[in-house]
């Protein structure tokens, strides 16, 4: 089977095209970074009319990849939700009108649940179930997957995710968007000590997350400074720092109350060098393993969607004619599907 995997939840483009035999077969994304970065964050407007202006040429020069023709496919797999309401609906009104007229099965794909299994694209040796970190720019969760489609969240932010405190941390430190790499880049000149952030909600018992306090005392810590680039370069390194020690705490708490024998780490965030490294520690103290996404697969695309959809294809989980988007549409809201369903 061929699936056809169309991403555009926020400000990638992305379309790829999975083969149950062969795996990913073709690849393309667009990045909309340079068209949201002079606004300091994603316009969501213009968002969805670019990826209604990139959608068509990704999925030719993905069939060229594939050396595929659009009859070759056997499925369309979109992403339904959770994102930005246009942008979603520009995906997945191409995604089902494209299914129609090829008289093909299309199926909606949760955005969360394909990061979710990314690492799953190139690693054959994880298995259900297993504990799952997710980290981006609008989620920070600790999930327990069970199978396919049962997931329990055991623990979530209350506030800001952390890629979104990274996000606003670095413009107040006047760095261009997206502020996760500047921040880590940056942090690279800062001096160890120079400053003590918080852990923040550590200090209490339970998985949750907060991030919101974090990047006011950044904020506050900067106005204290003065404001040299040095002084910038402390504070990011302090901050990301603490953002990322939050994870490792939560993540050692997680596999004590779980028992879980694998941590899968997706999401844009799970790119962060200093996030493997402390995580590293986690497999040399516990008997853990720590799975990432490759490079192209930690921040949005359209393999982990062409790869979702066909999971859930195999159990003839395609949809009617007509399609909804979701902009809200938690993890633990999804079903596990089954061959009994009626299709």
């Amino acid at each position: 089977m061929r699936v056809l995997g169309i991403e555009t939840s926020c400000d990638e483009t992305g379309v790829a095209i999975y083969d149950s035999e062969k795996g990913l077969i073709g690849h393309t994304i667009y990045s909309q970074i340079e068209l949201h970065r002079e606004y300091g964050g994603v316009v969501p407007e213009l968002a969805s009319r670019d990826h209604i202006h990139r959608a068509l040429p990704l999925i030719d020069e993905a069939l060229q990849q594939a050396g595929s023709t659009k009859s070759d496919i056997n499925a369309i797999a979109y992403t339904a939700g959770p994102g930005l309401m246009g942008a979603l609906l520009a995906g997945a009104s191409i995604g089902r009108s494209l299914a129609w007229a090829l008289d093909i099965p299309a199926t909606e794909v949760h955005h969360m649940e394909g990061h979710l299994l990314a690492p799953m694209l190139e690693d054959d040796t994880i298995q259900f179930p297993f504990l799952s970190l997710l980290v981006s720019g609008g989620h920070t969760q600790l999930i327990l997957a069970k199978a396919l489609g049962d997931y329990e969240i055991i623990g979530e932010s209350v506030d800001d995710a952390i890629g979104e405190a990274f996000d606003k941390t670095a413009k107040m430190l006047g760095l261009p968007y997206p502020g996760g790499p500047e921040i880590s880049l940056l942090a690279q000149k800062g001096n160890p000590g120079a400053y003590k952030f918080p852990r923040p909600m550590t200090d209490r018992p339970g998985l949750d997350f907060s991030y919101s306090g974090l990047k006011t005392f950044a904020i506050n810590t900067l106005n204290k400074s003065d404001k040299s680039q040095q002084a910038k370069a402390d504070i990011a390194l302090a901050f990301q720092t603490a953002a990322i020690d939050t994870l490792f705490i939560k993540c050692k708490r997680a596999i004590a109350q779980t028992d879980a024998t694998q941590l899968v780490v997706a999401g844009g965030v799970s790119a962060n060098a200093y996030l493997r490294e402390r995580l590293t520690q986690l497999e040399q103290k516990f008997s853990v393993t720590v799975h990432y996404p490759g490079k192209d697969f930690c921040t949005d695309n359209g393999a982990m969607i062409a790869f979702a959809g066909w999971l859930r294809l195999q159990y003839k989980t395609h949809q009617p004619l007509a399609f909804t988007a979701r902009p809200r549409w938690p993890l633990n809201q999804l079903t596990k599907p089954s061959n009994n369903e009626d299709n």
